[in-house]
């Protein structure tokens, strides 16, 4: 049987080898961390020391990470802790994660590079009311990387809050939330090539947090009730650490030779093409619909996307390609990301099943 060719990271890593050894070797240890006996401090010890590398992995302090569900939890955790009293401002590409948490919030444009426009935040903010800025680090579908230490340089001058959703771009580029400069980061361990289920809200010492989305006994310093997945939060720690080694000239190889296949079809790729993402392209079939273009892949052993990922079945237009005003495109576009363990095999497939797709459906466009 043919092999798989999965070139779809941006929604799910595969699991790395260390995460699930962190895993296994965490689930062997029983008690709760919350307990005061020896067992419990045993278990105390695996959380606390994942808390280490992985607040330190991203520009921060232990005692500033809030360990939760995932990364949707991490964005709407930040909205709901630090929107109060505040206007929300939020950009047209963020991920629904953002989108939902946040009905009503005013939109900071982008440009048809996918990137968010500083003057139009400049003006938002100058109205003088206090607010809360939402902007992404990397788009998810187009892996557009933001200028985010920019904003957080207006956002502080204007006296406003900014959260940055990290969750693509943490483990494809440098992410430090003391960088940055901004007050909150959140990150989600399944990207990372850590189990899905699990995530992490940053805050810098600044930031304000009236009050948890998730009450309960107390556990994270009072900022996220319930108790810990300790073996899943082990497991995202392993995986912060062997991403240390991943090489991502490689991947920006890889990406650039299967977005040169697709274009030799036809294909148009979407989004700043030097400012992204290593590992991800998106890349447009004019005149072919994204879920066609999924299926037809799928059926070529090769499994990539169109657009984001996180709701069961869910084909639809990319309100991201539609803020870029990409027209007609924003309906044709499919993403492909590629993960940590991606191979030359796996583009070489790429290439040679887009070929025959993009043949295919060409002819039945004649």
């Amino acid at each position: 049987m043919t092999a798989l060719h999965y070139l779809d990271a941006n929604a799910s890593q595969p699991l790395r080898p260390a995460a699930l050894d962190a895993i296994l070797a965490a689930f062997e240890v029983a008690g709760n961390p919350s307990s005061v006996h020896r067992a419990g401090r045993g278990v105390r010890r695996i959380l606390e020391d994942a808390r280490d590398v992985i607040a330190r992995g991203f520009g921060g302090q232990p005692q500033d990470l809030v360990f939760t569900a995932g990364g949707t939890e991490a964005d709407a955790t930040a909205i709901h802790a630090m929107s109060a009293g505040r206007r929300l401002i939020i950009s047209a590409i963020e991920h629904d994660a953002v989108r939902s948490a946040a009905a009503g919030a005013a939109i900071l444009p982008v440009g048809p590079d996918g990137v968010a426009d500083m003057d139009a935040l400049e003006v938002l903010l100058s109205a003088g009311n206090p607010s809360l800025v939402c902007l992404m680090l990397a788009n998810n579908e187009t892996g557009v990387i933001q200028p985010v230490e920019q904003a957080a340089a207006i956002c502080r001058r204007y006296g406003a809050v900014l959260h940055v959703d990290a969750v693509q771009a943490a483990g494809r580029m440098p992410v430090r939330l003391d960088m940055i400069g901004a007050h909150s980061l959140a990150i989600s361990s399944h990207k990372l090539g850590g189990p899905a289920g699990v995530g992490a809200l940053l805050l810098a010492p600044d930031a304000p947090f009236a009050a948890p989305l998730v009450g309960g006994g107390g556990q994270e310093r009072g900022r996220r009730g319930g108790t810990p997945a300790v073996a899943l939060i082990a497991g995202f720690a392993a995986a912060v650490q062997a991403n240390e080694a991943d090489d991502p000239h490689r991947l920006a190889t890889m990406r650039d030779a299967a977005e040169q296949a697709a274009q030799a079809c036809g294909a148009v790729v979407c989004g700043d093409p030097k400012n992204r993402l290593p590992n991800t392209s998106c890349i447009a079939l004019p005149g072919t619909a994204a879920g066609v273009q999924v299926i037809a892949l799928d059926l070529e052993k090769i499994a990539v996307s169109a657009g984001a990922a996180c709701s069961s079945g869910k084909v639809q237009t990319s309100h991201v390609l539609q803020a870029m005003g990409l027209g007609t495109l924003a309906g044709e576009a499919i993403r492909v990301s590629l993960p940590w363990n991606v191979t030359e095999a796996d583009i070489d497939a790429f290439a040679s099943a887009y070929r025959r797709v993009a043949d295919r459906l060409r002819a039945t466009l004649v």
